[in-house]
């Protein structure tokens, strides 16, 4: 596309979707370039996400409820991205699907997709919905969206198939309007046997000293069977990162601690440069429940290519009439 796509981001969380889209980032030595994408309105429930995403991406982002600000959407947008709450889908949560309190905000994606009628949007969740106890969701959230007229597909993601250094799963719903073109999914370019260790992707940390502005800090729970204790294998990459994890963090492969949240933002591809504004606990979530930065920019590749096709499209049948 020879303009900026504009972006409409909701649940936005401290913005590893949103930079991932941006780019102009770099990791472990690479850089990711930047990309068309143009964030025009974002929001989250979050006081310490929202004041992360508006010290690093420099844009700003409505705090508190979706539907609190949902009168101040713009008329019109591109694309909408958005991770909805995952806490009654996972399997972990309660198991109340989409009809759940949180998982249910679903319903704010989809009526924004009504009220703003972009070209694509993407929905982003845990591996759980495609568990057999979330059938009747997902089938509902497909059904939800196919009836404004989106040709809706899915599938679930390996992140570290994409050079994410962690074992971590997701689901990416995406929807083009009218079926106009066909979305490819950016193809895995890793496997089990190249994926990036866990050594590789925090070793330059093993002798810094706690630094809590940095974020290198970290749980002092100890190892027990309420509170988790993997560690991790210096030749693996990380188990997943989670968000509620101020007890089950992994035990670093080496030294006699859990993992810091430098280390953790490591494994979920944020740039060193990404400063988290707030303290321990909610630094662990915010990180947990954020979407890695290069999944999202190798995702954003793919989005630009069928927004392209669709404006070309579209011109020529302009040119036609």
């Amino acid at each position: 596309m020879g303009r900026k796509i504009k972006v409409v981001s909701m649940f936005s969380g401290c913005g590893g979707m949103d930079l991932g889209l941006l780019g102009g980032f770099e990791f472990l030595g690479k850089t990711f370039a930047k990309q068309p994408f143009q964030i025009i309105w974002a929001n989250d429930l979050n006081k310490y996400a929202c004041d992360t995403y508006r010290a690093n991406l420099k844009h700003d982002i409505l705090e508190g409820s979706v539907w609190d600000h949902f009168d101040s959407l713009p008329d019109a947008c591109d694309l909408v991205v958005g991770g909805f709450p995952c806490q009654d889908i996972s399997i972990n949560g309660k198991r109340a699907g989409v009809a759940g309190a949180r998982s249910g905000l679903y319903r704010a994606m989809v009526d924004a997709v009504e009220k703003l009628q972009p070209k694509m949007f993407v929905a982003e969740n845990v591996r759980g919905l495609l568990y057999k106890y979330n059938e009747e969701s997902l089938a509902q959230v497909l059904k939800d969206f196919s009836a404004l007229g989106y040709t809706v597909t899915y599938q679930l993601y390996h992140a570290a198939d994409y050079g994410v250094p962690q074992r971590r799963e997701r689901v990416f719903i995406v929807g083009v309007k009218n079926g106009a073109v066909a979305f490819e999914p950016p193809v895995p370019f890793l496997n089990k046997d190249t994926w990036i260790t866990s050594s590789k992707a925090i070793k330059d940390l093993e002798n810094l000293e706690q630094d809590a502005d940095y974020s290198h800090i970290w749980s002092l729970a100890r190892k027990s069977s309420d509170q988790g204790g993997r560690k991790l294998d210096p030749n693996k990459t990380s188990h997943t990162i989670r968000a509620e994890c101020h007890g089950n963090n992994q035990f670093h492969y080496k030294l006699p601690r859990r993992i810091s949240m430098r280390e953790a933002a490591r494994f979920q591809t944020f740039p060193d440069n990404f400063m988290f504004k707030a303290r321990l606990r909610e630094t662990e979530r915010m990180i947990g429940n954020a979407v890695p930065p290069v999944l999202a920019w190798h995702l954003g590749k793919s989005l630009r290519v069928t927004l392209g096709k669709m404006e070309e499209l579209e011109n020529t049948k302009m040119a036609a009439e």
